[in-house]
């Protein structure tokens, strides 16, 4: 008998190391302008998340897991990169559909770490890192095996004509004018313009993609990498038949609630396919809440201000792994950052990080082991960082020092004025806040007990500071009308006559 057990043992000690031996599966899950206190399993009272709070109940929650900038493209940038906006040249801003630069082509992506392991790599969704002359700039240069999605904001191009609700409900707003309507690119062929909203989420599901992209790698035995970033729940919000007038929480809830079901449809096709178990799933958002849309715009929960700004409100977003078998449930307040991905990805597959300097680190220790982090430090960039005006704050394990602080129009705050206020303010001291005792950032530490401490971010500060290298400014390159996306080439008058219309 004894044997007999020891043989079993000894089985199943080799039947889960040859698992874990496995390359694993990624899903990445970018949400669009979604606050901390947005999701139901983040204490939002009426957000209908079931499969995000289904994630959260069976997976890692983190309670302190930070972006790199308070807005779309930096952030994406260095989620994709592990390294921060200000080195790959994505600042000041974003870039837009006539944007001549876009996410340098040595810069090195998660996806082609992953593609040098053999895996299948792509992306569904918004990409906003730009597109460039002749599509330079599109994820199929930057190692995505396929590409369906709009490949910048959708609003940024005239929305007042298209219907963001059914049957007919106009998007709310105008959007960006005098540009093309925003197309809808399956791989550097543009397939719709201007996209149909009400048949998005379908298309990138059902019918041609996520689905069948997990269901064909899995038929061919590659690992791999699945990169959703969703529109929702940017400015306009929109929602086809199944989720529209369905949450109580108005258009932003069932633009909310149409994303969850997005989620829960690639959840299912991993337990269909029978890899839920070897695959990794991890979802945040890009930045913060856009406060100035008010109850069509998202919540940042206790943290302070939301989008544009760099109070925890712009920054601080909701995070959740899920692994099952891999991942054991609970909450982690180890403090981590979109930086951290890519190297722990690389980890995770055995794939080499790129030969440059990395701002992300291993964060498998807290995800397998619910272990510290090997992050000590957050630094908060603005909108527009320069090389006079770089870090505007600094978090050290609990503490946070504002240096500078300034407001955005995105987070026009009634209750709040510095939430909005353009002016630029200097600190000397810097503001000081506990944020394990005031996440809200409410009572400066100003007494000269926590003079050592203010002395050690300032120590840390003039450290990083003195190892950034501002790469050139992709955004400063401006714009050319030429190079917006326009599904009949060299039509006259543009923009208006990029129409073309497809079946999804």
């Amino acid at each position: 008998v004894m044997a007999l057990m020891c043989v079993i043992a000894l089985f199943a000690l080799i039947t889960a190391q040859c698992a874990r031996a496995t390359p694993p599966n990624f899903v990445l899950l970018f949400a669009d302008d979604l606050g901390y206190g947005d999701l139901g399993c983040f204490g939002h009272p009426s957000s209908l998340t079931p499969n995000l709070d289904r994630l959260a109940a069976h997976g890692l929650r983190f309670t302190d897991f930070y972006v790199t900038s308070p807005v779309c493209s930096p952030s994406r940038a260095a989620l994709l990169t592990g390294r921060y906006q200000t080195r790959s040249g994505i600042y000041p801003g974003v870039l837009y559909p006539a944007s001549k630069g876009g996410l340098p082509l040595n810069e090195t992506t998660i996806a082609e770490v992953l593609k040098s392991k053999g895996y299948t790599t792509a992306i569904v969704g918004k990409w906003h890192l730009g597109v460039g002359l002749n599509d330079t700039y599109l994820p199929t240069r930057q190692g995505f095996d396929n590409y369906l999605g709009i490949p910048y904001s959708h609003d940024q191009g005239p929305c007042q004509n298209l219907t963001c609700f059914p049957p007919d409900v106009k998007c709310y707003g105008f959007c960006d004018q005098g540009v093309v309507t925003v197309p809808l690119m399956f791989n550097e062929n543009i397939k719709q313009q201007p996209a149909d909203f009400l048949q998005l989420e379908k298309a990138y599901t059902y019918s041609e993609f996520a689905t069948q992209f997990i269901t064909d790698a899995v038929r061919n035995n590659r690992p791999f990498f699945l990169y959703y970033p969703s529109h929702h729940t940017h400015y306009p919000q929109y929602a086809g038949a199944d989720y529209a007038g369905k949450s109580p929480r108005g258009p932003f809830g069932d633009a909310l609630m149409e994303f969850d079901g997005t989620v829960g449809k690639i959840l299912q096709t991993l337990e269909e396919t029978g890899v839920i178990n070897n695959t990794l799933v991890f979802f945040t958002g890009d930045n913060g809440p856009e406060l100035m849309r008010k109850s069509r715009g998202g919540n940042a929960g206790l943290m302070k201000c939301g989008k544009g700004t760099t109070y925890e409100g712009g920054m601080r977003e909701p995070a959740i792994a899920y692994w099952p078998g891999s991942i054991q449930p609970g909450v982690t307040r180890a403090l981590a950052s979109s930086l951290d991905i890519l190297p722990s990805f690389a980890k995770l597959a055995g794939a080499a990080l790129p030969d440059v300097q990395l701002d992300g680190v291993d964060m498998t220790n807290i995800l397998l082991n619910h272990g510290a982090s090997e992050r000590q430090t957050i630094f908060y960039y603005p909108i527009a960082p320069s090389e006079k005006y770089s870090v505007f704050a600094v978090r050290w394990k609990n503490f946070k020092a504002h240096y500078y602080t300034q407001g955005a129009i995105h987070s026009e705050n009634p209750q709040d004025s510095n939430c909005s206020s353009l002016f630029l303010k200097r600190y000397d001291p810097p503001l000081l806040y506990n944020l394990e005792a005031d996440p809200s950032e409410n009572y400066n530490l100003n007494s000269t007990e926590w003079d050592s401490v203010l002395k050690q971010i300032q120590a840390v500060k003039e450290q990083f500071e003195a190892s950034m290298v501002f790469g050139e400014s992709e955004i400063a390159k401006g714009r050319d009308s030429a190079l917006e996306p326009c599904c009949i080439p060299n039509c006259t008058p543009k923009p208006t006559c990029c129409r073309c219309t497809s079946a999804l």
